[in-house]
Formats: C-alpha cells, structure tokens, sequence
C-alpha cells in the first residue's frame, strides 16, 4: 500500500495562512493608531484655528517647568529608591525598618496630600531644625558653619523647589519596592560566588548584583517615569508654572476652557505617547539581546 500523506499540505497552508494574517490583524494595536490619528487631528486643529493656536503659545510656556520638574524629581527619587530598597534587605534592623516605616508611610497617604504636607509642613519644618542646629553651633563658637545653617529662610525656597522634594520623596518610596524585586530576582549564589572570591559586600552588590537588577528592573523604572510626568501636573496646587497652571490661567482669563484643556490634554497624551514607545523600545532591545 502506497504511502500517502496523512494530512493534506495546500489547502492547510492557505488556512494557516488566513488564520496567521488574522492573529496579526487581532494583536495590531489599533488603540495606538487611533491615539495617533487623535493627536494628529487636534495638532492640526491647533495650526488652523486662531483661538487654539493662541491657546497653544500661552500654554507651551510651561512645558520647559514640566519637564524640568519632572526629570529633576526622578532623579533624586532614584537616588532615594535605591537607598531604601537596599535598606529594606539590610540584615541591619535599625535600616531595614527604617526603610519599611518609609515606604509603607509614603505608600499609605494619596500623592496630592504628600504633595501639600511636604511642601507646607515639611520642608518649613526641615529648615526650622537647620536654623536651630545653626544657633546651637553658634553657641559652641563654630561660627562659619552656624552662618550657613542660620542663612536658610522658608521664604527663599520656591514652591517649584518644594514640589519636585514632595514629587522625589512620593516616588522615591515606589522605586525602592522596584529595586527591592530586582535585586531579589538575582541568584542569590552570585553573591556567595563573589564574596568568596574576596569582595566585600558593598563590591558585590556594586559590581554584581546591582548592574544585572538595574538591567532588570529598566522597564519598570521607565513607566514610573512617565506615570511622574503625568502626576507632575498635581503641583500646579502649589501655584508652579507647569503646563496645567498655565492652562488654569488662561482657562481663567478667557473663559476659553475647551481650547485650553483640548491642548492640555493632547500635550500630555504626546509627551506620554513618545516615552512609552521609548520604554518599548528599551524592553525590545533588552530581549533581544538576552
């Protein structure tokens, strides 16, 4: 009996076909197109129209605060984060409760009351304890180092100065559970390797372990990053010159709301869009390389 196929080749390779080109059209990311088409269409509407072009020149004027704010925030957030994420696996009591009473604190109260509590009672009650510890040197005759704490003045820091402390202490406590996973996600042998090998614990987490966890967790710190230009617009309640008080102004002294919050919107969504893809792009490269 002569060998025949079991399963027919044609017809089944035009099916898988069908059904191939299908899964494409089901996982093509539509949403982002129409994202596209929407931003596109208002951006035109902004270059056309005369009442949204002039909303757009007033606005855009606060963009440089945003990112400023923003980029200035995340950095001293990661700086904080990676402190009391190592802190949180400290063998040390004192430090890894310390770190748990942060980040649990911080985490339990909404970001806009941290926001207000930072920026009002916080950092006025930082510079109270600097001018106290100043007078307390003076009295001790270490008179230069007395001047310099003396010479802070809650009137001299700016509320811009103030909500990129409250933004970079609010996000500093998420990160720290971001690196927290990532340095757990390494073997834990590959520390034992290196400390046999004679590194001290610090050279092994500096050397070892922190630049795999950092690979690891790149994708995450990214989309905190955007999640902070998005809620860098909550300090236009302390009277900061982002792009959504300068929106509130204009919305205010015109009574064009719809011109200016469209353009506030769509200027969120772009910025929010490109650093989204960028984190895409990041997440592709670091899997293709592994």
């Amino acid at each position: 009996m002569a060998d025949q196929p079991l399963v027919p080749t044609g017809p089944l390779e035009i099916e898988d076909g069908k059904i191939s080109f299908g899964k494409r059209l089901n996982e093509f990311p539509w949403w982002f197109v129409a994202m596209i088409l929407i931003a596109i269409w208002v951006f035109t509407i902004i270059l056309t129209n005369a009442e949204y072009n002039e909303a757009f020149n007033f606005i855009k004027a606060g963009l440089t605060i945003t990112i400023q704010t923003a980029l200035t925030a995340y950095g001293i957030a990661l700086i904080l984060g990676l402190i009391a994420g190592l802190g949180r696996l400290s063998n040390n009591v004192f430090f890894n409760n310390l770190a748990r009473l942060y980040v649990e604190l911080i985490r339990g109260i909404p970001i806009l009351v941290l926001i207000f509590f930072i920026a009002l009672v916080g950092v006025p009650a930082v510079v109270n304890a600097l001018n106290a510890f100043g007078e307390w040197l003076g009295t001790q005759g270490v008179t230069p180092l007395a001047n310099m704490f003396t010479a802070f003045n809650n009137q001299n820091i700016s509320m811009n100065a103030r909500a990129i402390v409250a933004l970079a202490v609010t996000y500093g406590a998420y990160l720290a559970e971001i690196f927290r996973a990532g340095i757990q996600s390494i073997e834990h042998g590959q520390m034992e390797a290196a400390r046999s090998l004679g590194m001290s614990y610090p050279q092994a987490m500096r050397y070892i372990i922190l630049p795999q966890a950092i690979r690891n967790v790149l994708p995450a710190l990214g989309n905190d990053f955007v999640a902070m230009v998005k809620d860098s617009s909550l300090v236009s309640v302390l009277a900061v010159r982002d792009i959504t008080q300068v929106s509130r102004l204009y919305a205010g002294s015109t009574f064009r709301f719809r011109e200016a919050y469209v353009t506030l919107s769509v200027l969120y969504l772009t910025m929010t869009v490109l650093l989204s893809l960028l984190v895409q792009a990041i997440e592709r490269r670091l899997r293709s390389n592994d």
